[in-house]
């Protein structure tokens, strides 16, 4: 099995800085297109490790890593916080009076929409913000910029025209760190646990106000609660929980125990130290 970390974009993506955040300059990484090309590296042994993410500041949770864990097929070994800092950059000598065309990944266009829309500039989506500065340099668009972060236009040859343009001054993105199911156990690190969970329930009255309950009477706080359809029953859902705690610590087997008699489905996700912000 190779020994790589796949994450999905071109160099300078704030997936690669994850990556880098996390195992350091020296790991050795895997750039793929997509989060499902993360997942299929991984479950193929071109990776040992991929980098998804999970969340941002401002657009919320990104549902589609969600979707790619439901399975159980990957779990989730650690979490990385990344700053996220974005600038509107194109090609040296262009000015912002040429720009026509605005290239990124809609979450990056999204976060700096207010900026955005401040000129009549068509926005199109790309794969993924350093993608969109490699795109243009690739071209010669001279009519064209690109949203990515200030070391991604460093990466990719271009020249900032503003400065920072995120809507929202600390923004930043939670990323996590998955592996095949089963696979050996990353080092333990000391400080705060947080264990996700997988929860299935009857579409019936009070089921999730039943299963929240559970939680609440063993002391554990509950940091994030998210809602997908489960793909089988017609608007039925499945919920995924972030909890405080460690898998193995008396609290959250307290939970599994009893979610047993409250639930259709319960699975731990992972377990793993919570990342802090860089």
């Amino acid at each position: 099995m190779s020994e790589a970390i796949a994450y999905a974009g071109e160099p300078g993506a704030f997936a690669e800085d994850a990556l880098l955040s996390y195992f350091g300059a020296a790991a050795p990484s895997l750039s793929v297109t997509s989060f499902g090309d993360v997942r299929a590296a991984v479950l193929d042994g071109r990776a040992i490790y991929g980098v998804l993410p999970i969340e941002n500041l401002i657009n919320g949770t990104v549902r589609e890593t969600l979707d790619l864990l439901r399975d159980g097929a990957l779990e989730i070994v650690g979490e990385v916080v990344v700053p996220v800092s974005l600038v509107l950059a194109a090609l040296p000598g262009v000015t912002l009076e040429q720009v026509e065309r605005v290239y990124s990944h809609a979450q990056a266009l999204a976060q700096a929409e207010e900026y955005l829309r401040s000129r009549p500039w068509a926005l199109l989506t790309t794969y993924n913000t350093a993608g969109a500065g490699a795109m243009i340099r690739e071209r010669g668009e001279r009519d064209a910029a690109a949203v990515l972060s200030p070391r991604a236009a460093a990466i990719h040859g271009l020249t900032p025209l503003t400065g920072p343009i995120e809507g929202v001054q600390g923004n930043r993105t939670r990323f996590w760190i998955v592996q095949r199911a089963g696979g050996p156990a990353r080092h333990a690190e000391a400080g705060p646990a947080r264990t996700t969970l997988l929860v299935g329930l009857r579409n019936e009255p009070g089921t999730l106000l039943a299963a929240l309950a559970v939680i609440a009477k063993a002391g554990v706080n509950i940091s994030k609660l998210e809602s997908r359809p489960n793909r089988v029953g017609e608007w039925e859902y499945i919920f995924w929980l972030d909890l405080d705690g460690a898998a193995d610590s008396p609290e959250i087997l307290g939970v599994m125990q009893g979610l047993a008699d409250v639930t259709l489905e319960r699975r731990i996700l992972g377990s793993y130290p919570r990342g802090e912000a860089l």
